[in-house]
């Protein structure tokens, strides 16, 4: 998709995520479902981007596959990263490796380009899309409002409301400290 630079996304959200190569079969999972969510990320103002250490040739050949396997056009842009200096610089793969075999690792960037959370799954398991939007969505919603996102918090329930700080009011509040409002 040309050459582009993370400064191309400010102003919107961005999935920042690595994996360890083409061809393989937790990968090639996790692309198809993303590829069926992305109208979803889209939805909430979000990019996708994947990195890996294959080449240019081996993503095209990659997205091929896909295509004629699943039926479906991988619509977000694959970093190539041969030399490995990308994921080394986001620590997605360890100084100290030998081999290119990257963790699975997803940054979730704000439109100023700041890194608000930060995942990571081993090599032989495959990330939640479902988690990662609900995650994106939590990390939205907590920015935009003064609200904390409880435990498995979903779109449309209550969040919480940061604890009272006074003393006079945590005596006068009995639940001072977990205080829900719906989610607007």
């Amino acid at each position: 998709m040309g050459e582009m630079s993370l400064s191309d996304f400010k102003g919107r959200w961005l999935v920042f995520f690595s994996h360890p190569a083409d061809f393989t079969p937790v990968c090639t999972s996790e692309f198809v479902a993303l590829t069926k969510a992305s109208e979803r990320f889209a939805a909430l103002g979000c990019a996708l981007l994947g990195l890996s250490v294959d080449s240019l040739y081996a993503h095209l050949a990659w997205v091929r596959a896909i295509r004629d396997l699943f039926g479906v056009l991988i619509p977000f842009p694959i970093v190539e990263d041969p030399s490995m200096a990308v994921g080394r610089a986001y620590g997605m793969i360890d100084d100290d490796a030998t081999d290119s075999a990257a963790v699975r690792a997803a940054y979730f960037i704000d439109p100023t380009g700041v890194v608000r959370a930060m995942t990571w799954y081993p090599m032989n398991v495959g990330r939640s899309v479902e988690e990662m939007l609900r995650l994106l969505a939590a990390l939205q919603r907590t920015q935009a409002q003064d609200v904390l996102a409880p435990e498995g918090w979903q779109p449309g329930q209550g969040l919480l409301l940061p604890p009272l700080q006074s003393q006079a009011d945590q005596l006068d509040t009995p639940d001072w400290f977990y205080r829900l409002r719906p989610d607007r």
